[in-house]
């Protein structure tokens, strides 16, 4: 899988960095001792964190950033990293899904990256667009039907939206049929150094979800733009 950027995203976001994971994986529901691992992660977070501070996070501050740049408001349509966080410093029960959604909200816990998870097999192309959001563009969100996404990053592949920050499609999610990954971990403002989120990440899938294939590649709008 390529990615390629259109410029509004550029100008919007020029400090941003996305990882991608593809990899060859065995899905499976959530073991207890992965799900251990996550509700630590959350009462880590809630011993250090107020919930009015969680938005001052480097990596969730960015993505806010980025989503006001391209004109949407954040606090109506929060990156999932930010959700997420609140979750866990309200104490509320997190969602346990399956081995490999729960592993990527893991990561995006402890790194504060809002994680896109797909079924590659699902996406059409070989090339991902990461643009923005057009006004009465359909985009079903996970478990949320119709998600207004104008003014919102988005990946597009070739028939349309697969994610956002805030919500990926459910075309393209993550199922416990899926045994070939794609992960777009979205740096807007580096919080975990890349290099130990990657590290983090890939032992996980190893552990966890019998990853085997894995390319990691990083890619970055200056670089790499449509135009």
């Amino acid at each position: 899988m390529e990615i390629k950027f259109e410029p509004i995203i550029a100008g919007a976001a020029p400090a941003l960095q996305v990882v991608t994971i593809e990899a060859t994986v065995k899905n499976s529901p959530t073991t207890d001792e992965l799900w251990s691992m996550i509700e630590r992660a959350a009462a880590d977070l809630r011993e250090v964190t107020e919930l009015a501070d969680i938005n001052k996070r480097p990596a969730i501050r960015a993505t806010r950033e980025a989503y006001k740049a391209c004109g949407k408001e954040p606090n109506r349509y929060r990156p999932s990293s930010e959700a997420l966080s609140r979750r866990a410093v309200k104490g509320l029960e997190l969602y346990r899904i399956n081995t490999l959604v729960d592993l990527i909200n893991l990561v995006s816990l402890q790194s504060g990256y809002s994680i896109g998870g797909f079924d590659a097999d699902r996406i059409e192309g070989g090339v991902m667009t990461l643009g923005v959001g057009r006004e009465g563009e359909p985009f079903e969100g996970i478990g949320r039907g119709e998600l207004n996404i104008a003014h919102m990053p988005v990946y597009r592949d070739a028939v349309g939206g697969v994610g956002t920050p805030t919500s990926d499609n459910e075309r393209t999610k993550l199922s416990l049929d899926t045994t070939n990954l794609l992960m777009c971990i979205n740096v807007y403002g580096e919080e975990m150094p890349i290099d130990d989120t990657i590290a983090l990440t890939l032992s996980l899938l190893e552990k966890y979800a019998d990853a085997s294939d894995i390319k990691v590649d990083i890619y970055k709008p200056e670089k790499n733009s449509e135009p």
